[in-house]
Parts: structure tokens; C-alpha cells; sequence
């Protein structure tokens, strides 16, 4: 049976001997463990002048066997490696029947350093540790992409903006595929309101990650945010039409905002005199509100009343009074307005 199968990802090895080494033995269990039931040549995937593997991204129709088969290889390769990861993905019509992760967890120290600092990364008040543990493995190897890119998250938390930046260039100087590195750098630029520089990296991110990941689907979201910001209203509603489209599972951290997205997906079709698809759309964003949610109820009424208005359709002045009612402070003012 063949299934569609996405496979992406880089590891470093970081010195000659390392990098011979694995790559004698990726041939040798190529032949002689697989029988060359692998999906890539030992020739198309590793270079000797910076001694790493680089998948770029493979997309193509497999059978679950050699899937198998090339992630187990990969993941013996990753403990030869000191800092990379590689992601491999079975589908079918968008949903994902198996995913592999494989990244270096050998007892190399530069690879024990940065495993403690990621791992610090998600816990409050171990930051500074965290900032420390990246430190040493970017001293062992200073080539270290996702130590950087780790740091700069920090960074940014601590809100260090000039440090998270400057890290977050130093990873893509060294690794520009890394998705995580461009939505860390564009957030830093929202919060410098250098919005185009962020729509850069943010559209960068989708194109280094696929849509089977949650960065893709947050990076379109912030984007949207920031075309919204510049009055980029049509780029805007590409984005937000696309979010507005897809199901996410609640385990995905976009399914949170589901009804945020609604809200500003109708303001935007209000922009477009879209009125009529911007009623259904806030009617979504009152019917059920999602975790990351802010916006208060009162506007969303306003809005939904004003997008009736526009429309000709009934129960605009109704909503306009609830939204009054709900302590909407320019209610009063605009209500004349739809008489």
C-alpha cells in the first residue's frame, strides 16, 4: 500500500570523524539491515564540506515499510549528530497517520547541555538555568542552530528583545530552515512594530514548515494580525479565511483561538463589504469562545449589528442595543447610525 509520506529535517555532525563514520555505516546498513529498502541515497543527503545531512524536504508516495525503515536509519544517524532533528510524516487527505521525530540524545556533552536547556525552556522560574545550559552547548559547538534558537525563546520571555533577535540571527545565519527561528524573530519585530519585517518571517515560516505542523497555522495567524495592522485587508482575509477553514484538534494549541480568529476574520470581510459572509462569521465567534479569547462580547455584537446593517438584513438595531446593554462605550454614538 502505497501512502503519501513529507520527511524534512538537518543534522550537523561536527567534525570529520563523525561524519565519516556515519556515513560509512548509514551505507553499510543500507545494504545489509534494509537490503536498500531505504528512501534516500547516501549521495543525495549528506555533504562532506560542512559534514551534515540535509533532507531539504521529501514529499512522495511510499510504502509504511520503507518509511519505517529510513526513520529507524535516521535515528541511529542522530546519535552520531550534535544538534539537528529530522521529522518524518505518513498522511492521508490531510490526516496524519504516523509522525517520527528523531533529534541527537547521546551522552555527548554539547548534546546533554542543550537537551537540559530546551527541557528548562517550558519550566517558570528556570530560565536563567536554561540561558546557562544553552550557553555550554553553544560552547561546545558554536554552530549549534536550535541552542540559538532556544536562547532567543528565552530571551524573548524575559523580554531581552535585542539579545532574542540577536540570537535568533545567529541560528538562521547558520541554519535558515528552521521555522521556530522565523516566528520567534517575527514576534520580535511585532513587538518593535516593524510589521512588514515581521509578515517576512512569518511567511517564511510557512514555507519551512508544512500545514501537518502548529507552527504553520500560528505563524498565518500572527500574519494576519500584522496585515491587519498595516490595513492590508485582502492579504489579511487570505490568511484568516484559510484559519477560518481549518479543524483543529483540541490538542492543537490553535484550536484555542478559533473564535478569535472569527472575530477578526468578520472585521476584515466588513473592510471588504463582504457583509453578508461577515455575519456568519461573527456568529461563529459568539456561538462558542475559545481559551485565547479577549474580545469582549459587547464587540462582537456591535460589529455582527453594524455587518447586518451593511447587508440590509434584520436585527441589526437588536444588536446594537445588546452591545449597548453589555457596556459597548460607543454604542450610543453609532446607534444613530443605523436608524
Amino acid at each position: 500500500m502505497w501512502i503519501k509520506s513529507i520527511i524534512q529535517g538537518r543534522l550537523e555532525f561536527g567534525n570529520e570523524k563523525s561524519y565519516s563514520l556515519v556515513h560509512k555505516m548509514y551505507i553499510y546498513r543500507t545494504e545489509n539491515y534494509y537490503k536498500n529498502d531505504i528512501l534516500f541515497k547516501e549521495d543525495e543527503i549528506f555533504f562532506e564540506d560542512g559534514y551534515y545531512m540535509d533532507l531539504k524536504r521529501f514529499v512522495g508516495q511510499v510504502t509504511q515499510k520503507s518509511f519505517k525503515n529510513t526513520m529507524n536509519l535516521l535515528g541511529y544517524c542522530a546519535q552520531f549528530a550534535v544538534s539537528g532533528c529530522i521529522d518524518g510524516w505518513l498522511t492521508d487527505t490531510g490526516t496524519v497517520l504516523a509522525h517520527s521525530h528523531v533529534e541527537p540524545s547521546s551522552d555527548k556533552a554539547v548534546v546533554q547541555y542543550y537537551l537540559k536547556g530546551k527541557n528548562l525552556v517550558k519550566s517558570a522560574g528556570e530560565h536563567e538555568k536554561a540561558i546557562a545550559a544553552l550557553t555550554k552547548a553553544i560552547a561546545k559547538y558554536d554552530r549549534h542552530a536550535q541552542a540559538y534558537e532556544r536562547r532567543a525563546k528565552v530571551n524573548f520571555i524575559l523580554k531581552k528583545y535585542h539579545d532574542a533577535l540577536r540570537d535568533y540571527n545567529k541560528s538562521l545565519g547558520i541554519d535558515d530552515t528552521n521555522p521556530a527561528a522565523y516566528y520567534g524573530r517575527a514576534k520580535v519585530h511585532v513587538i518593535n512594530e516593524d510589521f512588514e519585517s515581521a509578515i517576512f518571517d512569518l511567511d517564511m515560516t510557512t514555507k519551512k514548515s508544512i500545514a501537518l505542523q502548529s507552527i504553520y497555522w500560528k505563524a498565518r495567524r500572527l500574519k494576519s494580525d500584522c496585515h491587519i495592522r498595516l490595513k492590508q485587508y485582502k492579504e489579511a482575509a487570505f490568511d484568516l479565511k484559510l484559519l477560518f477553514n481549518r479543524n483543529f484538534e483540541k490538542d492543537d494549541p490553535n484550536y484555542n483561538w478559533i473564535s478569535y480568529i472569527a472575530f477578526q476574520y468578520g472585521k476584515v470581510l466588513l473592510e471588504l463589504d463582504e457583509n453578508e459572509e461577515a455575519i456568519k462569521v461573527f456568529d461563529a465567534s459568539l456561538n462558542e469562545v475559545s481559551k485565547m479569547d479577549n474580545i469582549p462580547e459587547n464587540e462582537k455584537y456591535f460589529y455582527r449589528g453594524i455587518a447586518k446593517k451593511k447587508a440590509g438584513k434584520n436585527g441589526s438595531i437588536k444588536d446594537i442595543k445588546m452591545a449597548k446593554e453589555l457596556g459597548f462605550e460607543n454604542a450610543d454614538k453609532l446607534t444613530s447610525l443605523l436608524v
